[in-house]
C-alpha cells in the first residue's frame, strides 16, 4: 500500500495535506482519502483578498481522478473564510476544486477530453459517475469557451428555419455567412423570434447590417425591414426554384396528366416524371437524360415550363442589377403570354419579390450555408435521441449567442430514451466491452 507522503505528493491538493487513507474492503475499489486543512494563508474566492479568520467549515465528498485500478473519493473539510473585503463570509479560494463542483478540475477536465469524441452515457460509465454529473460538467464547459460574436465585424446575416420536433415547432437560426458562424438560435420562426434577435443585438449593429439572406418568408422580412434600415433583402435561389417546381411544374404535370385519362401508359409516364422534371439536368444520368427528351419533346407545356424555370435561375448569376432588370422583364412577359395558368399566375406572385432577386447582384449571399447547419443540427439531435434540455441543446460547440426559452415547450421522452441518449456530436459506435470497461490507466499526478 502507499503511504500517505506519497499518496499526497501525488495528489498535490494544494493547502490539504493527507490525515488518513481508507483502503477498501470486502470487495469495494474505491479508495477514500481523507483531506485537512495546511494552508494558514487563504484567499477569499469572490475577490480574491487575503483572509485571517475561518468562518465556519464544511466537510465535502469530492471524486478525483482514478488511481491505479480504484476509485479515488477524497473527504474535503471546505472553510469559509471571513472577508472584510466583501463584508461577509465566502468559500476559500482553491486552485484545484471549483466552488460547487463534486469532482476536481483534473476529472472534470478529463471528462471533456473523452466527450470530444464519445457521448455522455459512455463517459459516465468509464468514470463511474452519475449521468447528470457528466453532462453538468460538460455544459459549464460550453457555457466557458462559447464566445460571444465580434458585432463589429458582423455585416452580414443569414437567416432560416430547423424543426425542433414533430408537431411543427421549429427554430429560428440566423448565421453570420462570412465566418459562417452561428449567431443566435431562438424558438420559433414568427416575427415575434426575428424581433427577439435584433432587440438582443447591441447598440449600432442593426444599422451595420448590409444585406441578409432568406427565404421567401414574410415574417423575417417585416422585421428585417422595421430593424435594419440600411439592410437589403436576399431571396435564396433554392427556394424560389423550389416554390417554382411546387406551384407551376407540379401543377402542369398534373393537368397534362388528366387530359390522357384514355390514354393510361401516356399518362403513367407523365404521372411518374415528377422526380426527372424536378431534378437539374446535370444531374441525369444518360438513360435519365433521354427519358427527359422524349417526354419534353412530347409534351409542349412541360417543355415550356421546364425552360422558363432555367431561365428564371439565370436572373441570380447577373452582376448588374440593370442586366437583371431587363432579363426580368423579358422572363414575365413570356410567362404572362405562355397560355398556362399556373406559370402566369406565379410569375405575377413573383413580381412582389423582384427586390430581393435583383440585390442579389449587389450581394452574392445565399443560405445555403445556413441549411448545412441545420442538417448538422438535425444529426446532432437524431443522434441524442432528442433534447430535454434546451439551454444545452443551442450551446452545441460553434453555436455561438443562444437565447433561454421556456423548457414546457420540448417534447418529455421515456426512461429508454433517458439511456439511450447520446448528447455529443462525433459519436461513435461503442462495443459492449467499452461499455463495461472500468478506468484502470488513469493515475492521479501533481498539480
Amino acid at each position: 500500500m502507499l503511504d500517505r507522503k506519497t499518496i499526497e505528493k501525488l495528489g498535490g491538493w494544494e493547502g490539504y495535506r493527507v490525515e488518513r487513507v481508507a483502503w477498501p474492503e470486502d470487495g469495494s475499489r474505491t479508495v477514500t482519502i481523507y483531506l485537512k486543512p495546511s494552508a494558514r494563508t487563504m484567499h477569499c474566492e469572490h475577490c480574491g483578498s487575503r483572509c485571517r479568520q475561518v468562518h465556519e467549515t464544511t466537510v465535502r465528498r469530492v471524486r478525483d481522478l482514478p488511481m491505479m485500478a480504484f476509485r479515488v473519493a477524497l473527504v474535503v473539510p471546505r472553510r469559509r473564510v471571513w472577508c472584510d473585503q466583501c463584508g461577509g463570509p465566502r468559500l476559500e479560494r482553491l486552485s484545484w476544486l471549483g466552488r460547487y463542483q463534486r469532482v476536481t478540475d483534473r476529472l472534470a477536465e478529463a471528462v471533456n477530453q473523452l466527450l470530444a469524441s464519445s457521448n455522455i452515457l459512455a463517459v459516465a460509465r468509464f468514470f463511474q459517475l452519475g449521468w447528470h454529473t457528466v453532462k453538468s460538467l460538460d455544459k459549464a464547459l460550453l457555457r466557458r469557451t462559447v464566445q460571444e460574436p465580434d458585432w463589429s465585424q458582423v455585416h452580414y446575416l443569414a437567416m432560416d428555419e430547423f424543426a425542433l420536433h414533430k408537431g411543427h415547432r421549429y427554430a429560428t437560426v440566423v448565421v453570420d455567412p462570412i465566418s459562417r458562424q452561428v449567431l443566435w438560435i431562438g424558438n420559433g420562426r414568427s416575427r415575434e423570434t426575428a424581433a427577439t434577435f435584433f432587440k438582443q443585438l447591441p447598440a449600432g449593429v442593426a444599422e451595420q447590417i448590409r444585406a441578409v439572406a432568406i427565404d421567401m418568408t414574410t415574417a423575417y422580412e417585416l422585421e428585417i425591414r422595421a430593424n435594419c434600415p440600411n439592410a437589403e433583402i436576399v431571396f435564396d435561389l433554392f427556394h424560389v426554384v423550389a416554390k417554382y417546381g411546387r406551384e407551376v411544374i407540379d401543377r402542369v404535370r398534373v393537368d397534362q396528366a388528366n387530359k390522357l385519362r384514355d390514354d393510361k401508359p401516356a399518362r403513367r409516364v407523365i404521372k411518374s416524371s415528377r422526380w426527372l422534371l424536378l431534378r437539374n439536368r446535370k444531374n441525369l444520368d444518360r438513360r435519365q437524360a433521354v427519358q427527359l427528351s422524349e417526354l419534353l419533346e412530347a409534351n409542349q407545356p412541360l417543355l415550356t415550363t421546364y425552360l422558363m424555370r432555367d431561365e428564371l435561375k439565370r436572373l441570380w448569376f447577373y452582376r448588374r442589377p440593370a442586366w437583371a432588370q431587363q432579363a426580368w422583364d423579358r422572363w414575365l412577359e413570356q410567362a404572362q403570354g405562355s397560355g398556362i395558368a399556373a406559370l402566369a399566375l406565379f410569375a405575377q406572385r413573383l413580381t412582389a419579390y423582384l427586390h430581393g432577386i435583383l440585390s442579389r447582384c449587389r450581394h452574392p449571399l445565399n443560405t445555403s450555408i445556413v441549411e448545412g447547419i441545420n442538417n448538422t443540427i438535425k444529426v446532432i439531435k437524431r443522434r441524442a435521441y432528442g433534447y430535454r434540455d434546451q439551454e444545452y441543446f443551442f450551446r452545441i460547440p460553434g453555436s455561438g449567442v443562444f437565447l433561454p426559452e421556456d423548457p414546457r415547450s420540448l417534447p418529455r421522452y421515456s426512461a429508454m430514451n433517458q439511456e439511450k441518449a447520446r448528447h455529443r456530436p462525433g459519436f461513435f459506435s461503442r462495443s459492449a466491452a467499452m461499455d463495461q470497461a472500468r478506468p484502470a490507466c488513469f493515475i492521479t499526478s501533481a498539480a
